[in-house]
């Protein structure tokens, strides 16, 4: 059971909020200004804070101020009376992780609150995952995909079997080959890597399976190739579905009898290789024309599994930009920078084409880039290509309530999820994390619609 604190000069606020808390089987606990809210915090243990922005003694956002500088890392939302866009965004740029107009509509705080405490959670995990083993695997996540890969890996990685990883470019499929080898009874012997996609057709059969010194013009002298390289070890075959189809055969023959002959040369070498593949392609679709050996898909994929693209795992967003902003700071010898909450949704509203490979390559521009210790919403907007982000780069505040611009927030949110799940209500609800009849009712509200051309 989660302790809410509430702090609020208004009784009836207080008790309204302590009435609907506790039907949602939280904690409540009650101050009626900042300072009051400070000795609470002070003498127990509080897991969120709720503060009024104008209180007597101490208002909300002096309050905001003190708790971090008393070392209070809990999320805190914001209640005002007063709504305007510029103190919202000042709430926020103060750490605040939602700015809630009075009087609170229960449904909405709630919603808020059980977000930000399952934010908490998932990065209390995800700090946890990292600090064993590096991250499990090396890789970040909880969400469902990612541990269905980590089981995967679990049962695949001691045994002998050939693995076939599929996923889109930028999902980590280097990764998931390194952590099948890494957690192998090969793990203290080589893992050669060749990007199939990279290698010149003309040097492919010498790349892979060495060659003799003289054996063609510019072999001045002899060389192993991937397959002795990686002896004892793994070798891994990125981009497979590229290999020249020539050349197919002579892989295969290889990988039947654990013997490679290096170019020039009439005898073969013995090797004791284990072959991980992967690929972006439909390699069954490679197979029917003709631009891949059936008998060779088969031979490597023993045992095939998926690196989930980002899309399908946005709850693991937070974690990944927490860990590439601590990353890039240190590899680049700069400062430390904290995301904020509207940037950091700014990036959840992305579709990430490129995947994590991507999002890391945008955290690293925003960090390299950024005029201050803090990465703002607005840094963000400037950052995302144009047309990829579901929310709207472009809307209007000045001037305009709250009330209206959360609204055209929410419209334009929502509209991008339906829209990119083909407006499945099902699916656009799961990806909002919002119950689907409360996405039903919010569509309806806000007067969506799905036009006649999609």
């Amino acid at each position: 059971m989660a302790t809410i604190l509430v702090a609020d000069d208004e009784r009836n606020i207080r008790n309204s909020l302590a009435t609907a808390l506790k039907l949602e089987g939280f904690d409540p606990v009650m101050a009626e200004d900042g300072r009051q809210a400070l000795d609470v915090l002070a003498a127990g243990s509080i897991d969120l804070a709720i503060l009024d922005l104008q209180m007597p003694v101490m208002g909300g956002l002096a309050t905001l101020a003190a708790m971090r500088e008393q070392g209070h890392d809990i999320p805190v939302m914001i209640l005002t009376a007063h709504g305007s866009v510029e103190k919202a965004m000042e709430a926020v740029r103060a750490g605040a992780y939602d700015f809630i107009e009075k009087p609170p509509h229960s449904e909405k705080i709630l919603l808020s609150i059980r977000n930000a405490l399952r934010q908490v959670v998932l990065e209390d995990e995800n700090r946890e995952l990292r600090a064993a083993a590096g991250g499990r695997y090396h890789m970040i996540g909880t969400s469902p995909p990612m541990e269905t890969l980590y089981e995967q890996i679990r049962k695949v990685a001691p045994t002998q079997a050939r693995v076939l990883i599929l996923g889109e470019n930028g999902t980590g499929k280097e990764l998931v080959a390194r952590a099948i080898h890494e957690h192998s009874p090969r793990a203290g012997k080589p893992f050669i890597g060749v990007n199939c996609a990279a290698v010149p057709r003309d040097l492919f059969e010498s790349e892979l399976f060495g060659h003799e010194k003289g054996s063609f013009t510019g072999a001045t002298a002899r060389r192993k190739g991937r397959f002795v390289r990686a002896d004892g070890g793994t070798l891994f075959l990125d981009e497979v579905a590229e290999i020249p189809v020539d050349l197919q055969s002579k892989i295969l023959r290889s990988l039947e009898s654990g013997e490679v002959e290096p170019v020039g040369s009439d005898r073969e070498v013995r090797v004791d290789v284990r072959v991980l593949a992967a690929t972006n392609r439909d390699l069954e679709k490679e197979v029917a024309e003709g631009r891949f050996r059936e008998d060779l898909y088969y031979r490597l994929k023993v045992v095939h599994m998926t690196a989930p693209p980002l899309r399908d795992r946005r709850e693991d967003i937070p974690a990944l930009v927490e860990h590439f902003l601590e990353s890039v700071a240190k590899e680049n010898n700069l400062r430390p920078v904290a995301m904020a909450k509207p940037a950091l949704d700014g990036l959840l509203s992305y579709g990430f084409p490129g995947n994590v490979r991507e999002l890391r390559n945008m955290v690293e521009r925003l960090v390299i880039l950024s005029p201050g210790d803090r990465i703002e919403e607005q840094d963000v907007v400037e950052g995302l290509p144009q047309g990829g982000a579901a929310g709207p780069s472009g809307l209007r505040t000045e001037g305009r309530p709250l009330r209206e611009v959360m609204a055209d927030l929410e419209r334009d949110v929502i509209g991008g999820a339906l829209r990119r799940n083909r407006w499945k209500m099902t699916a656009a609800a799961r990806e909002l994390d919002l119950e689907r009849s409360h996405l039903y009712k919010k569509v309806k509200a806000l007067g969506i619609q799905k036009p006649d051309n999609e």
